[in-house]
């Protein structure tokens, strides 16, 4: 059995500070997909039912399962499950992941409607993630990789976007609750930006904007996210044909995965005096 995912893990990047290049180690957060499943005993027969794939840092995964369910409405009360494991299906045997499914059993008497949550939840039309082949069926793959070869930007300029960013947020002034994503050039153009109080429906906005206006694929844009980058958002940009993706915060080891696969410029923790590059480095000018 593979052994578990920790919840942060070392990185060799290439940093830009105060005017200056280094190659020093990060820590980035774990990014992994689990899966919930839901093993239902109903008259004498029991049936598993996929219900839902989430992105989550490894840990207390057996406790995000039980508030899921809860918060659902499918648990009414502690008696009502019978137990909680990692994959039981056989399938995983030694694929690393074994720890990203968990499988609730609930007790004989818990009545569940099976249709009614295939048809509230995502689920999965095979074995979910129980192997690295199914994992891959979890990515919206890119027709191809992101191209970008023609994208050079300048570091300094990089340092300038957030600040230069924010002006261009009403709703995060007035409500600080507000996330932003923004597409700009290689001159640093902002070129179209929405807010949303998700991260995914920002980008998911600004992608369905230019998609809708037929300027997609954006192979000589940069993605600029007022928050930190995650998987999906990676995922996004490179369906969008994005090449680069920048972000205030940190991105996900998921994250630097997919930009590293991908061909993708990753730059996180920009502000005004740097910034760290997790993937594609060769598109900032001067990156040694």
């Amino acid at each position: 059995m593979s052994a578990r995912a920790g919840s942060t893990r070392r990185e060799h990047i290439v940093r830009y500070s105060d005017g200056a290049w280094s190659r020093p180690t990060d820590t980035v957060a774990t990014e992994e997909p689990l899966e919930i499943r839901l093993e239902v005993a109903a008259g004498g027969v029991s049936a598993s039912q996929s219900l839902s794939i989430t992105m989550r840092t490894p840990g207390h995964d057996f406790e995000l399962a039980t508030g899921f369910l809860f918060t659902e409405g499918i648990l009414r009360s502690k008696d009502d499950l019978a137990e909680i494991t990692y994959c039981l299906d056989g399938k995983a045997g030694d694929d690393d992941q074994t720890y990203n499914v968990v499988t609730v059993s609930l007790r004989p008497w818990v009545q569940i409607d099976l249709s009614r949550l295939a048809r509230n939840f995502y689920t999965s039309s095979s074995c979910g993630i129980c192997s690295k082949a199914s994992l891959e069926a979890v990515r919206v793959q890119a027709p191809q990789p992101p191209n970008g070869d023609g994208l050079r930007v300048a570091p300094e300029l990089l340092c300038t976007l957030p600040e230069r960013l924010a002006a261009g947020q009403p709703l995060f002034r007035s409500t600080g609750g507000i996330h932003a994503a923004w597409l700009c050039d290689a001159a640093g153009n902002p070129l179209a930006g929405r807010e949303d109080v998700g991260r995914h429906n920002a980008t998911d906005k600004l992608v369905g904007a230019e998609f809708l206006a037929g300027r997609t694929p954006l192979t000589d844009r940069m993605l600029v996210l007022s928050g930190r980058a995650s998987f999906e958002l990676l995922q996004k940009a490179a369906v969008a044909g994005i090449p680069m993706v920048v972000a205030v915060g940190a991105p996900s080891t998921l994250a630097v995965d997919l930009a590293q696969e991908m061909g993708m410029t990753l730059v996180g923790f920009t502000k005004a005096s740097g910034f760290n590059v997790y993937s594609g480095a060769e598109r900032i000018v001067g990156a040694k």
